[in-house]
Order: structure tokens, then sequence, then C-alpha cells
């Protein structure tokens, strides 16, 4: 840890871009008709729109400008939202996956819960939304494999190996996860942050083939190769969980590893192209349908970067990450799937 420590202070090439992103300004008209399959819209880093079974789930929503305690200090976005919150259509549910600053944006939540968003969280997170003033029928908290019905959409908690905490005294005080999305002719999963570890396999034996993976693959490095997965391992959890289509997330957003911005994107696409995975590989902003999904190819810059020979990123095989959090956390009464209308 020392090492990556001097590293980061010393400063690494090409960690953060030099010049504009290429974004998309998506056409909100797009979003007003009725809609078949999947649709999905990638906001940055984790934060992607889904539209199934005429639903419209947000995925871990950061619109902030830095994802820190601080407005001054901390990792500033590497360009604005292609949408402002206020120009999204009526999101029906907002799924968070843990309380990292780059994943759970107060002002974010808030202005979304105004707009009667509901939220599903793993536990203990929807207490940190309480305190932000989200009203109590608009959270839902569950525990790994506990799930809930939306309309006609299933959401279930999925396990992840990560970490909570936003202080220097609440860590791992609130569950993280990943999310499941079923409807009635799509299956979505969002991996939420984690590391490599049995688990993916246990969630496709359980719950897939999913017809859209999205995996993180950015903010890794080998001395926290156990909570960040990295491009070839999140192609490998990918065929684990049984996808069709991979959607890398958690990259090209902010800076918060010592690898070059552009590198997840270049090593998941070599990746894909050496295992024969559809992968698909979204503009900021940019809507896909799910169905008729583009080639995946370049849109950043071409830059040097690590190869996974020069910089490999592999999970270690230890299971305390299944460790639970505290009991500090807001536990369910009960195992019942709640139903939310």
């Amino acid at each position: 840890m020392f090492e990556a420590t001097k590293k980061w202070f010393l400063g690494a090439p090409n960690r953060e871009p030099s010049g504009l992103v290429p974004i998309v300004r998506p056409d909100v008209e797009a979003y007003s008709g009725p809609v078949a399959g999947i649709h999905l819209t990638w906001f940055g880093h984790s934060s992607v729109m889904l539209e199934i079974d005429g639903q419209r789930i947000l995925t871990d929503p950061v619109w902030g400008e830095r994802v820190s305690p601080s407005r001054f200090f901390g990792p500033k976005r590497f360009f604005a939202p292609p949408l402002e919150l206020a120009e999204l259509p009526k999101i029906d549910l907002v799924a968070i996956s843990h309380d990292h600053y780059d994943h759970l944006d107060r002002q974010t939540v808030v202005s979304l819960a105004e707009t009667g968003s509901n939220f599903v969280t793993p536990l203990g997170v929807g207490e940190r939304l309480r305190s932000w003033g989200v009203s109590d029928h608009q959270i839902t908290e569950l525990d790994w494999w506990q799930d809930a019905w939306f309309g006609t959409l299933q959401l279930v908690c999925t396990p992840a190996r990560h970490f909570s905490g936003r202080g220097l005294r609440d860590r791992n005080r609130t569950l993280w996860s990943g999310w499941a999305m079923i409807g009635a002719g799509a299956k979505v999963l969002y991996s939420g942050d984690s590391g490599m570890s049995p688990h993916f396999a246990e969630i496709g034996r359980r719950l897939g083939p999913f017809n859209l993976a999205m995996m993180d693959t950015g903010a890794y490095d080998s001395s926290w190769a156990d909570v960040h997965m990295g491009p070839e391992q999140a192609v490998a959890a990918h065929h684990m969980v049984g996808g069709e289509v991979l959607l890398p997330v958690h990259w090209a957003t902010f800076n918060l590893a010592l690898h070059g911005w552009t590198e997840p994107g270049e090593r998941v696409l070599s990746e894909a192209r050496r295992t024969g995975t559809r992968l698909v590989m979204p503009r900021p902003g940019e809507r896909l349908n799910l169905s008729d999904p583009p080639e995946a190819t370049r849109w950043w810059p071409e830059i040097p970067w690590n190869t996974v020979e020069k910089s490999p990123i592999v999970s270690s095989a230890r299971e305390d990450w299944r460790r639970p959090p505290s009991n500090n956390q807001r536990v369910p009464t009960n195992n019942a799937s709640p139903q939310i209308s």
C-alpha cells in the first residue's frame, strides 16, 4: 500500500483527459414513448438508466461535480452529466449499491426523491437516505439474496466483494451489493463494486442467465485487487453469471486509481475480442437498444496504456469478505419479499 500511496502523490501519466471527452446529449423525446425490450443510457461511471418492463431504473446516480465529502477537494468529474437531473424522464426506481461517494451523492438523491422516485438499497444505506429527508415509504432495504417487487419487476440484492463507509469511523457499518433486475422478458445484472470471487458463479446459478451484465471494470490496482475486478476479471465474471452482452461501468469519469483514464476501455475491448464476448461501449449519454446493439469501438483518444501482462489484476482466494457488517444497520424484521406499487 505504501508504493501505491507514493505513486498516487507522485502522479502517473494520463490519469485524466487532456481535452474534452466526447459525450452525447440524449434525445429527451426518445424517452417519452413506450419501450419494448431493454434500453440503456450510460451517464458515466456507474450511473446507468435502464428501461425494462415499462419502468426506468437508475443505478448509483451521481450528478455532483466531486465524489468527496468536500465541494472543493476530491476527485472531480471529467465531463458534465450529459443531461441535467431536471431533464431526465421520470425515474421509477433508484438502485444503490453502497454508500461510497462515487455511488451515493446526497444532492442527487434528494433531487430524485423530490420527484417521487423509489429507492432500493443494501442494509443500512436507507438510514443515510432518511437522514437526508427521503421518506421512509420511498425506501426498501434488503440483505443479500432478499428480493422486492416493483410492479412487474423483481429486484434481487446480490452479494459483492467490497466494503463501505463515508468517513473514518463508519467502515463496514452498512452493506454493499449488486442488483439483479428481473422482468417479464428481460434480465439485467449490475455487479456493484466488487472484486472477483465465486459469488458470481452462484449468482449465475441462482438467477442467470442475463441479457445484460453491467460489470465493475475500472479504478483497479494490484494493491486493492480484492475490491475491484479490473477489465479481464470483469469479462470472466460476465461469463460466470451467464451474461449475453457486457456493459463495462465504473470508469472514464473520475480519477480514482493509478491507471490511465482510457486503460479500462482498452483492456476490456481487447479481452472481449480475445474471448469472443459481446460488448457495448457507449459514449457517455448514448442510448442503446439492446436488441440491436452497435459494435463496440474505441470512442476515446489513443494514448499509452498498460496491458494485462504489464499490470495484472488478480483477486485473492480469501473468503473473509463474506463477513457481515456490524449490527449498527437497519435489519428487516423478516425475509418476506416486499411488494412496491
